[in-house]
């Protein structure tokens, strides 16, 4: 009787383990595939100044759990870090600044490792550079000396690493992103209802046959099986009947989409005990959405029509796929299919069968693609399956990053492109006076890289409107800036005042919008900015420029 007991005994559920535990919800939000990046991440920290800023965005990269972060601090904890910087006690009065960060910030995180340079006077940071493991981002904070950040743009440039600038002061704030060339994403998490794509206009064999079947005696189906029709069977039936009296013609306009729309409210039946049909609702409601003609989407455009510089970059396996993909396109005219299928009213086995039609539409067309694109990459070099599959699955939402215009944009990075930014944003500002709308946040940032120019505590409001000038190497006085000078002015002003301060609030709030854009760079998932924000703590406001 017991051997009986324990046969029957259910099987003991496999738990979720410690690390499931603790990560749970940052998980939900880049599943384990992300998870594994960031914890093969390197990340260095240069820090300077106040150094409160870049400690806030390494803690908020720890507590999620990168594998290794390095600190590198010239400086000797003072009065002044212990007023400023919660992560310091009286207890590092005089030692390493970086040593005791590195201690304290490995608190958060055990499973994180920590370093901190320079350890001794001999140390630099261009051997730290060659010493160390490649680094996966890099960030540093402003003041920073010239010799040093030309030390970081040059290992940047060589390894192809992010390069992230931060700068915190009083009120203000902004962090520029330096991508390495181009950077795309594939898994930019659109919202689930975009990507759905029901092909109800170019369907396939299997999916006309069942429809088909679903609706051959439509009239005849007894109030049960017609209320538990899919709606995707609905609207291909009405579509037929529709290019039926239409020439063959799918309704295109939005009055023809109404009318449509109007003839499949219509079909729905009232004589039952619910007085209508949800799903009849449901194809109704539908219509304007899913009845309308493929059209290549602008992110995947760009995608196609980008002409490479870097011969390294074009054989990149996203590449290799995206070609694939463009091939395919070519080919049949649509992408290949996402194969999800939205909730909707039906029978469980029926649901279960449409999932399958689709399912089995988007491995084949995956499998298309994945052929294509080992047929491009040649012998010897594989195409992983799983990075074909997911990007058909995301092929509408693809984005790049850190493109370079053409044509009159000047190059990112250089004074033509601040002026060319500038004269934008100040016509913006005679709009948006006009309309009641809020100001322009590029003053803040113009101010902020002079004052990083200066690289003086001590600079005057008359010294940071000089070095901006001097920056944009042109004449702020200018009828096209309009009222710059005086917006600069203001903001200059709190800024002298604040000598290079940093408020730990402001330090903080800007360490959290850097750790998530570094996130997503690590991870490659989600959309990161594109390429500078700037914080303005007094009106709370943020605004993203690509300069």
């Amino acid at each position: 009787m017991t051997e009986i007991v324990m046969d029957q005994t259910p099987p003991i559920l496999q738990g979720p383990s410690d690390k499931e535990r603790k990560y749970d919800r940052q998980l939900r939000l880049w599943a384990a595939s992300g998870q594994a990046a960031l914890e093969s991440a390197n990340i260095l920290l240069v820090n300077s100044g106040a150094g409160t800023v870049g400690v806030e965005t390494l803690k908020n990269l720890i507590l999620p759990g990168i594998g290794r972060f390095v600190i590198h601090d010239n400086a000797l904890v003072d009065e002044a870090d212990l007023g400023v910087n919660f992560f310091l006690d009286d207890s590092c009065y005089g030692k390493p600044r970086a040593q005791c960060l590195a201690s304290l910030l490995g608190e958060l995180n055990p499973e994180v490792d920590g370093d901190w340079s320079p350890k001794t006077k001999n140390d630099s940071l261009g051997s730290l550079l060659k010493q160390s493991p490649l680094f996966t981002a890099i960030m540093y904070t402003y003041p920073i000396n010239h010799v040093e950040l030309e030390t970081l743009e040059q290992y940047s440039k060589e390894h192809k690493t992010p390069l992230i600038a931060i700068h915190s002061t009083g009120f203000y704030s902004y962090f520029t992103i330096r991508l390495p060339g181009t950077f795309p994403i594939v898994d930019t998490h659109p919202d689930e209802t975009a990507t759905t794509d029901l092909r109800l206009l170019s369907p396939w064999p299997e999916l006309v046959e069942f429809a088909n079947t679903m609706t051959k005696d439509i009239d005849s189906l007894d109030n049960f099986e017609h209320g538990h029709l899919p709606y995707v069977a609905i609207l291909l039936h009405y579509l037929d009947k529709w290019k039926a009296t239409h020439n063959g013609t799918y309704p295109s306009t939005y009055k023809e989409k109404t009318e449509f729309r109007q003839l499949v409210r219509d079909a729905a039946r009232t004589d039952n005990p619910e007085g209508g049909e949800e799903n009849f609702d449901e194809a109704a409601a539908a219509v304007l959405k899913t009845v309308a003609p493929f059209s290549l989407p602008s992110g995947l455009k760009e995608v196609f029509e980008y002409e490479h510089k870097d011969p390294i970059q074009e054989r990149s396996t996203f590449w290799i796929i995206a070609d694939a993909v463009k091939a395919f396109y070519t080919k049949h005219g649509s992408l290949p299919l996402p194969g999800n299928v939205p909730d909707m009213k039906a029978q469980s086995k029926v649901y279960v069968q449409l999932q399958n039609i689709y399912k089995a539409k988007a491995r084949k067309d995956a499998a298309e693609v994945l052929q294509t694109a080992r047929a491009i990459a040649g012998t010897g070099r594989e195409v992983d399956p799983a990075e074909v599959d997911l990007f058909c699955k995301n092929a509408a939402f693809v984005k790049l990053i850190n493109v370079e215009g053409g044509g009159d944009t000047a190059p990112l990075g250089s004074k033509e492109r601040l002026q060319q930014v500038l004269r934008q944003e100040m016509a913006n500002d005679q709009v948006a006076e006009m309309t009641l709308q809020p100001m322009s946040l590029f003053p803040i940032y113009l101010a902020l890289r002079g004052l990083a120019h200066c690289g003086n505590a001590s600079s005057d409001k008359t010294q940071i409107v000089e070095a901006v000038t001097s920056l944009l190497s042109d004449n702020l006085s200018s009828e096209e800036y309009g009222d710059l000078n005086e917006k600069l002015g203001n903001v200059a002003e709190d800024l002298a005042r604040a000598e290079y301060g940093e408020l730990h609030n402001i330090s903080a709030l800007t360490g959290g919008m850097v750790a998530q854009e570094m996130i997503k760079i690590i991870t490659k998932q989600y959309i990161p900015i594109d390429n500078t924000c700037v914080f303005d703590g007094i009106r709370s406001r943020t605004q993203v420029f690509h300069v």
